[in-house]
This record gives C-alpha cells, structure tokens and sequence, in this order.
C-alpha cells in the first residue's frame, strides 16, 4: 500500500515574504461603491478558477484601468516573495528518496498555485480550492487529492486515506479535516506548542 505525504501549503511549504493583500485592496474598492462585505468573500476567492480582474467583474467590482494595474502589480510583488521552508524542502527529499506519494492541498486563489508549483515542482498531486471548487475542511478536497494520487501513470498500489498523512498550520483543515476523512491528520505550529513543530519532524513520523 503507498504511503501519501499531504501538506498545506501557506504557513506550511511556503511563507509570504512580502504581503501586500491585493485581495483585500479589491475587496475594499466594492465597499467604496456601496458593495457590502459578505462572509462567503474568502470561500468565493478561493473556489472560483478566476484571474483577479475576472474575480472582480464576478463580484461586481468595477476597477478603473489605473487601480487595476496598481492591485495586480501588488498582487505580482506577493507572488514574487513567496519562498519555500527551508525544513520542507528537506522534509520532501527525505520522503520522496524512500518511495512516499507527496501532495499539497491547499486554499488558494488562482495566482498562487503557480507559484506554490514552481518552488515545488516535483509533488505527485496538487489539490488547490481554486480548482476543485471545494475549500479545506470540505472532505470532496482531500478526496481529489487521493483520487490524483491514485491515478499516477504507473502507480500500482492503490492510495487510500489510512495510509495517508497530512500537515497543515490550521487544526481545524489540516488535522481535523483530515482526520474526519481517514486520513492521519497533524498540526504544525513553528513556535513549539504542537508535537509537530517542523516538517522534517513529520517526515520521520510517516517513515517509523
């Protein structure tokens, strides 16, 4: 049966090393033009396969040429900083030299799954909201994942949620999420309140 190693992404493989919320800035033009915020903002940026100007025009936005370029150059300037751990990029050649599936599912808007692939480019699946149209802790995201691990041009074992592990820095996505589907699900926090507090700590977990 095939180990599967499963990872979040922000706070987790990848950090931000310049925010500048262009989301956010697109956000507070609707409410200079009486466009109310509503609670489901977040879940609708990270499930929608939009571009950030077509996200606009779906929420009803309107952005003038100027103030279009100045939030994506802000978005452009984010998506440059983003860096990957240096314990996950330890952690991952540690799990793929002995024979581990490895995938990240993650809550994203479109732009940053490129860059989430470009600093890992080598993961078996990728299971980002945007695509799936479904969120973490939403059990049809982990499944995906699963489901695209299993469909490997060669793979032989199938991958099922018992013999899957994932990390995230969010309890309630990345450990109970997982866990509500089968799969053994941690919680990474950095700063030494959680048994897990780096990757390559996770790495060794799935390899005893």
């Amino acid at each position: 049966m095939t180990k599967t190693a499963i990872f979040d992404a922000f706070g987790t493989v990848v950090r931000i090393g310049h925010r500048t919320n262009p989301y956010g800035q697109l956000l507070r033009e609707g409410i200079k033009q009486g466009r109310r915020p509503h609670s489901g903002d977040a879940h609708v940026i990270m499930t929608l396969n939009l571009d950030l100007h077509e996200l606009a025009v779906h929420l009803g936005i309107r952005l003038s040429e100027p103030r279009r370029v100045e939030i994506e150059s802000a978005l452009q300037a984010e998506l440059n900083s983003i860096e990957a751990y240096p314990d996950a990029i330890e952690a991952v050649a540690m799990l793929r030299e002995r024979g581990v599936a490895l995938g990240i599912c993650s809550n994203l808007a479109k732009p940053y799954g490129t860059a989430v692939q470009r600093l890992f480019p080598s993961m078996d699946a990728y299971a980002f909201s945007f695509e799936i149209g479904a969120a973490k802790p939403d059990p049809r995201i982990y499944q995906a994942l699963l489901e695209m691990i299993d469909a490997r041009p060669g793979q032989s074992a199938v991958a099922t949620a018992s013999e899957a592990w994932m990390v995230g820095d969010s309890a309630r996505c990345d450990r109970d999420g997982a866990r509500a589907v089968g799969v053994k699900g941690h919680y990474l926090d950095r700063s030494g309140a959680s048994p897990i507090q780096d990757l390559v700590q996770f790495a060794h977990l799935i390899l005893e």
